[in-house]
């Protein structure tokens, strides 16, 4: 079928008016998550295949996305070519438009490309604000988009030493919280980055007093369930002083999720996923075998 391909998307929301990234149940279509406002586009390209999308990276209620990725399948009828890259972004965010989530950019993949299991890794940036005595004071621009804490001044120092505990290979149970998933998962991941770094308002040179920001950015190739956002507290914690350095260090070797202090969590708002990567070669239709790319061409003859 030559008119049959598959596609890799990346795409980016803003996740307060949503119920996560992935598909919510009909009987929760209180609020949407993105995936089904990304069904509801691609099926106003009027596919003759069931539309099914597959999203990389599960986010929360609230959480934010300047790359997350999909891939999905795509017939078109009446023997139509399959849609050029450019187009079908251009023909997506069309029928996106009403809503806070844009296709940035689409790939051409294998036939068995899948979007989840083919990522090398994940890229999370967590923003907070300091200093700001209410979130109304701070600019429109972060409405909803960091943590605003009233702190004038965090320990940096004691956080980069607590973060970099996190980096490696280990049993992180301490920082999952309880889903339905907890007994089907490891709790053992590779933390490659965790860092501590200043950052800045979306409007610092234009607004009329400096706020002082801070993004903490963590790496792996996957994150337990609430992960970053539980690391994330964690390390506030140590910066505002309220846990210690050693404290830390036991709340990841209990290996519980009942270790860690309740109501320590960072909230939603600051986090967002800004990079899904993949290998290039895995983007490559070329990496289908002889055999494949000789059906191929038969198809599209």
């Amino acid at each position: 079928m030559h008119n049959w391909a598959r596609y890799l998307v990346f795409f980016q929301y803003i996740g307060t008016n949503y119920r996560g990234a992935v598909k919510v149940p009909p009987n929760q279509l209180v609020r949407k998550g993105v995936q089904d406002h990304l069904e509801d586009a691609i099926r106003r390209l009027k596919p003759l295949n069931p539309v099914s999308l597959s999203v990389s990276s599960r986010t929360d209620t609230g959480v934010h996305a300047l790359s997350n990725s999909a891939h999905f399948d795509l017939q078109r009828k009446n023997d139509k070519p399959p849609f050029t890259e450019d187009v079908l972004v251009e023909a997506l965010n069309f029928h996106l438009k009403a809503e806070q989530i844009r296709i940035t950019r689409a790939h051409r993949v294998p036939d068995d490309f899948h979007a989840r299991f083919r990522a090398r890794s994940r890229t999370y940036v967590y923003r907070i604000a300091l200093g700001t005595s209410h979130h109304s004071l701070l600019p429109l621009t972060e409405r909803d988009l960091c943590w605003n804490l009233r702190n004038q001044k965090l320990d940096v120092e004691a956080m980069r030493e607590a973060a970099a505990l996190l980096v490696g290979t280990q049993d992180f149970s301490s920082f999952r919280a309880v889903n339905s998933d907890i007994h089907f998962k490891s709790p053992v991941k590779t933390l490659n980055v965790a860092s501590v770094q200043p950052g800045s308002s979306f409007v610092h040179a234009h607004f009329h007093r400096e706020i002082p920001f801070w993004e903490l950015t963590f790496t792996s190739r996957s994150f337990l369930y609430k992960q970053v956002r539980r690391m994330t507290g964690a390390l506030v914690a140590v910066g505002r002083g309220q846990l210690s350095v050693p404290q830390l260090q036991e709340i990841l070797e209990a290996r519980d999720s009942l270790a860690y202090p309740q109501g320590l969590a960072a909230p939603a708002n600051g986090l967002f996923l800004t990079r899904v990567d993949y290998r290039e070669t895995d983007l490559q239709l070329s990496r289908q075998t002889p055999e494949e790319q000789f059906v191929s061409s038969e198809k599209s003859e």
